[in-house]
């Protein structure tokens, strides 16, 4: 196989005359380069999008819901001990969730209240501190006085800004599960007072979320001693599936529950689509590269068909021409991959290390591009152009096999 390699570098160094040649192998190079440096970088940038997201959404919502179908969660004590034996679960807290309307004296907007036991849901809740949420743990009520210290609501950045108030404002909660009256059903109505404000960068969260205590939630709903559901986290949170098939296993009906990728189900499959339309599309460019490969092998076997008969004449066989072929196109290949997974690497790390792209912080919720580079996808881009690449010389170089001497 030794002659077959040489006579493959000595057409990759084209002389004078196969200058054209020599200019398409050229670009077949640069084409691959491009193509693999633009798939590692915009791959890196969108997996740090979604882990960044994931992050953010999983740092708020739970990793897994148990509701029942048929109304409210009674005995929440007992079961929250249960959750906790469950393998891979590694917290769970009672919750009580329900849409409001929430008036201040500027404004009124529509919003989602979450009740909360600060006490056991710090470890549910990440980052209870940048949330605010501790203030609801540290909230004191005064009852010495025949006017007790309002309860303390904690409000999103951006539902906080359309009211138009501020940490220690005073506004209404209010309410559809009121009370029948003789003039009819009243609404429930309570003031609170603003204890904190938190932004997650998610304007979904920002503009609509707003916590209160679960003992509060369940007077202000005169719910008694029950709760929406209960919320869980894992160790694992690819297990989470695991883990509620095993609850709903030993609960049974009317339990019900849901993982984080079950409610975040549409997002996460956009998100994934839209990577995977990106890998297609910068593929293409990968393919133009591959057809210069083959339109120059083609040429070159033009070039080269007399060598070839000599080639033939001399005792070479035709898996020896076909080799020298393929190993001329599977070379540039090489280089071109290399040579963009290089580039594509250096540029991610410089990207992750100094962040000189910056983002508009009235459009996105970042300043920066995230960037995450997963070296599994590195290889699986570089192994992807190498196949291209090599599909791409077996025409030609069957071609240069095909050729009989005598003709």
């Amino acid at each position: 196989m030794g002659f077959e390699l040489f006579i493959a570098g000595r057409y990759l160094r084209a002389r004078r005359k196969y200058r054209f040649i020599s200019l398409i192998t050229f670009l077949s190079v640069a084409g691959v380069t491009v193509g693999v440096m633009a798939l590692i970088v915009v791959i890196a940038v969108m997996a740090g999008f979604e882990s960044d997201l994931k992050k953010r959404i999983l740092g708020i919502d739970p990793h897994i819901v148990l509701e029942r179908s048929d109304g409210q969660l009674t005995d929440y004590q007992r079961l929250c001990e249960r959750m906790k034996a469950f393998d891979g679960v590694t917290s769970a807290a009672p919750f009580i969730t329900t849409q409001t309307l929430l008036r201040s004296g500027v404004g009124i907007a529509g919003s989602v209240v979450r009740g909360i036991d600060p006490n056991a849901v710090d470890v549910v809740i990440q980052g209870m501190e940048n949330l605010g949420l501790t203030a609801l743990r540290d909230l004191e009520r005064d009852d010495a006085g025949s006017d007790p210290a309002l309860p303390g609501i904690v409000l999103g950045h951006e539902l906080a800004r359309s009211l138009g108030v501020i940490e220690q404002d005073q506004l209404y909660l209010i309410s559809p599960r009121g009370m029948v009256s003789p003039v009819g059903h009243m609404p429930a109505m309570k003031r609170f007072r603003v204890v904190g404000i938190f932004e997650t960068g998610m304007y979904e969260y920002d503009g609509s979320l707003a916590f209160i205590r679960l003992e509060d939630a369940q007077q202000m709903l005169r719910m008694g001693r029950t709760v929406t559901g209960i919320e869980m986290r894992v160790d694992d949170i690819y297990d989470a599936g695991k883990i509620v098939k095993s609850i709903l296993k030993e609960l049974g009906a009317p339990y019900t529950a849901r993982d984080w990728m079950e409610m975040n189900r549409n997002f996460f499959s956009a998100l994934k689509l839209e990577k995977t339309m990106m890998f297609i599309l910068l593929t293409l460019i990968v393919l133009v590269a591959a057809f210069n490969i083959s339109s120059s092998l083609i040429m070159m076997v033009m070039e080269k068909t007399r060598d070839i008969a000599i080639l033939k004449a001399m005792g070479a066989t035709n898996d020896a021409i076909r080799r020298i072929f393929v190993f001329k196109g599977v070379a540039v290949g090489i280089f071109g991959t290399l040579l963009g997974g290089g580039l594509g690497t250096l540029l991610c790390l410089l990207l992750k290390r100094y962040e000189f792209v910056k983002l508009p912080s009235d459009v996105y919720y970042i300043t920066t591009l995230p960037v995450q580079l997963e070296w599994s996808m590195v290889v699986l881009i570089g192994l992807s152009t190498l196949a291209i690449c090599l599909l791409a010389t077996l025409y030609p170089a069957g071609r240069a096999a095909g050729l009989n001497p005598p003709e």
